[in-house]
C-alpha cells in the first residue's frame, strides 16, 4: 500500500513516497519554503499562505506522478506560529511564524509581551501548559495581536501545516495534541481555557483536537482522492522516525538542536513537556546552539573568500578534521548567539597569539555543544536513568570529534541514527500503524 508523506517546514518543504508494505521512504523531494515578506517593522516574520498552500499543492501533484495508486496524506509541520482562519477555513491574516519576534519588543517600561503574560500567568499555569512560551509560540503571539487591537472577532489559530490540509480539504483545520504546544492543560489534554481567558482571549475559537485515526477529509488533486489526516509535531515525527524508547535519552543535533526525554506521564520539571504519541510525553529543551550558531563562525572564516569569489571545495570536511587534530588549546566557546535556554549572547575567551586557529576555535565549539547536552540531559534525568542516548540530526555523522566529544560526556552507550530523513520515516511508521487498523 502507498502513502505520501509531506513535511511542511520552516526552511524546505519535503514530500515523498511511503511504502507501507516494504517499509521504504522513496521518491523524495524538496522545495524552499516560501520567504518571508519584506518590508515589515523589525522582527515581524509573515508569509503569503497562499504561497505555501501552492507549493504543497505542486509537491503534491508531482508525486502522485511517481505513485498514483496512493489513497492517503499523511503530514508534519512546524510548531509554533499560527495562521487566524474564520468559521470556513478562510485565512484572516498571514502566516504569522515561529521564528517571529515581535513579542520581544518592550513597548512600555513595563517589558516585552512575554513578560506581561509571565506577570498574568502568576499561578501554576505556565507549569500546566508544558513551560512553552516563546516568542513566535501561538499564546504569545495571539496576546500581542490582542494587545495591539489586530486580533480579528472569532478568530481559530491553526499550525501551518493544518491550514494547508484544510484549504486542499474545503474543511475547518483541526490540530493534533503533538501540534498544540503551549496550548494545552497537560494534566487532562484540553484547551487550557482558564489560562488563555486570564490573557483576555476568551473570544478566541481554539480548533477540535484531533483523532489521529480520523481523517479529516479528502481532497481531489489531479483526478486523485486522498485521505487527508490532520499533521504532527515536526519533532515528534522525527524522534518516532529514530525509534526513541523510554529508555533512552535523544540528542538531536541539527542546524537547531534539542535534548528529549519521552515519558509515560506529565512530569513537569525545568524543561518543556509536549505530547507526544501513545498517550505518552516528551519532556525537552529546545533551541539550543547547534549548526546555527557553528555557522556564524563558519560565515566569519569565509567572508573574505566569498566577497574575492573564491569557492571552496570541501570547508566542512577542512573544519571537521582540523579539529579533530587540535585540542582547542585553552580556547572556550559558548555558542549561545541566539536567544535560548542558555543564554542570547555567545563568546570566544583565552584567545592567545598561538591558539586561534581554525582547528582549535572549532573543537572548543564542539565541546561547548557537548557540555550544553551534558548540562541539560542532568536537567531531563538527574540520575541519568537510562541504558542508552540516541543522537539523530546528521551533524555528528559529518563530524566524527563532535560525536565522541559527546560520548566522552556520557557514561552510557550512544545509538546514531543512519537515516538522513527521520520526520518522513516517522510518517511513514504512523501511516503503517493507521492504515492497517
Amino acid at each position: 500500500m502507498l502513502c505520501l508523506g509531506l513535511d511542511v517546514g520552516s526552511t524546505t518543504v519535503k514530500g515523498a513516497v511511503l511504502d507501507l508494505e516494504r517499509g521504504e521512504v522513496r521518491s523524495i523531494l524538496k522545495e524552499p519554503f516560501p520567504a518571508p515578506l519584506t518590508g515589515l517593522p523589525a522582527g515581524h516574520c509573515e508569509i503569503p499562505p497562499a504561497e505555501i498552500v501552492s507549493v504543497v499543492q505542486g509537491m503534491i501533484s508531482r508525486l502522485l506522478r511517481e505513485a498514483p495508486a496512493a489513497r492517503a496524506l499523511f503530514c508534519s509541520g512546524q510548531m509554533g506560529g499560527m495562521v487566524l482562519v474564520d468559521s470556513s477555513g478562510r485565512a484572516l491574516t498571514t502566516y504569522l511564524s515561529w521564528r517571529d519576534q515581535r513579542t520581544l519588543q518592550s513597548p512600555t517600561a513595563e517589558g516585552t509581551s512575554l513578560d506581561a503574560i509571565k506577570a498574568i500567568w502568576r499561578g501554576n499555569e505556565l507549569i500546566e501548559v508544558g513551560q512553552e512560551l516563546q516568542a513566535g509560540s501561538v499564546s504569545s503571539l495571539l496576546y500581542w495581536l490582542a494587545e495591539n487591537k489586530q486580533l480579528p472577532a472569532n478568530a481559530m489559530p491553526a499550525t501551518v501545516a493544518d491550514y494547508v490540509l484544510g484549504q486542499l480539504c474545503g474543511t475547518q483545520p483541526q490540530m493534533d495534541p503533538t501540534q498544540a504546544i503551549g496550548l494545552l492543560d497537560l494534566r487532562v489534554g484540553t484547551w487550557h481555557r482558564p489560562a488563555f481567558d486570564a490573557l483576555g482571549l476568551a473570544d478566541v475559537r481554539w480548533p477540535q483536537l484531533a483523532d489521529p485515526r480520523t481523517p479529516m477529509g479528502t481532497c481531489t488533486i489531479d483526478g486523485h482522492v486522498l485521505r487527508c489526516y490532520p499533521s504532527f509535531g515536526d519533532q515528534q515525527c522525527a524522534l518516532r522516525g529514530v525509534g526513541l524508547t523510554r529508555d533512552e535519552l535523544s540528542l538531536n543535533v541539527s542546524t537547531g538542536s534539542q535534548v528529549s526525554r519521552r515519558t509515560g506521564k506529565f512530569e513537569p520539571g525545568p524543561y518543556q513537556t509536549r505530547r507526544y504519541f501513545g498517550g505518552d510525553f516528551l519532556n525537552t529543551i529546545t533551541h539550543l546552539p547547534a549548526g546555527r550558531s557553528l555557522n556564524v563562525l563558519f560565515d566569519l572564516l569565509t567572508e573574505l573568500s566569498r566577497a574575492e569569489g573564491i569557492t571552496l571545495n570541501r570547508p566542512w570536511e577542512t573544519i571537521s578534521q582540523s579539529a579533530a587534530r587540535n585540542d582547542a588549546g585553552g580556547l572556550q566557546a559558548n555558542l549561545a548567539f541566539f536567544s535560548g535556554p542558555l543564554g542570547s549572547q555567545g563568546s570566544i575567551d583565552g584567545i592567545t597569539t598561538e591558539n586561534l586557529s581554525v582547528g582549535n576555535l572549532f573543537h572548543a565549539a564542539f565541546r561547548n555543544m557537548a557540555d550544553n547536552y551534558s548540562l541539560c540531559a542532568a536537567r531531563l534525568c538527574p540520575e541519568l536513568t537510562v541504558s542508552g542516548i540516541a543522537v539523530s540530526g546528521g551533524l555528528t555523522r559529518s563530524v566524527p570529534i563532535l560525536k565522541q566529544l559527546i560520548q566522552d560526556r556520557f557514561p552510557i552507550p550512544l545509538r546514531e541514527s543512519v537515516e538522513s530523513e527521520e520526520t518522513l520515516l516517522g510518517l511513514l511508521e504512523i501511516a503503517r500503524e493507521i492504515e492497517r487498523q
